[in-house]
């Protein structure tokens, strides 16, 4: 079992910036990939950004060269940091970890609400 708790979430002006944190725990050495999803209200989940053990990232179309995703091993730490912020980047943001053995992701955080204004 994997538990995730993401951090950093807010309200933030349009063109702003927020960064998001996920700490990981359990049974860690098991995830071989981890990522940020979001959920807009009346919205499917949709994917972010994703990054896998040996650091290879890919970032959704409607983020690229605005949100970068990074994790910190040796903290069990994963971020994402969020730049020049659009209204429709509002939603709920949810940290995610595919475990060994599993095609998709697996484990979730609770999410942690974002809020662009205009």
């Amino acid at each position: 079992q994997v538990q995730l708790v993401e951090s950093g979430g807010g309200l933030v002006q349009a063109g702003g910036s927020l960064r998001l944190s996920c700490a990981a725990s359990g049974n860690i050495f098991s995830i071989n990939a981890m990522g940020w999803y979001r959920q807009a209200p009346g919205k499917q989940r949709d994917v972010v950004a994703t990054i896998t053990n040996d650091g290879s990232t890919n970032h959704a179309d409607s983020v690229k060269g605005r949100f970068t995703i990074s994790r910190d091993n040796a903290k069990n730490m994963l971020y994402l940091q969020m730049n020049s912020l659009k209204p429709e980047d509002t939603a709920a943001y949810y940290c995610a970890a595919r475990t060994n053995g599993w095609a998709n992701f697996n484990s979730w955080g609770q999410g942690t609400r974002v809020t662009v204004s205009s």
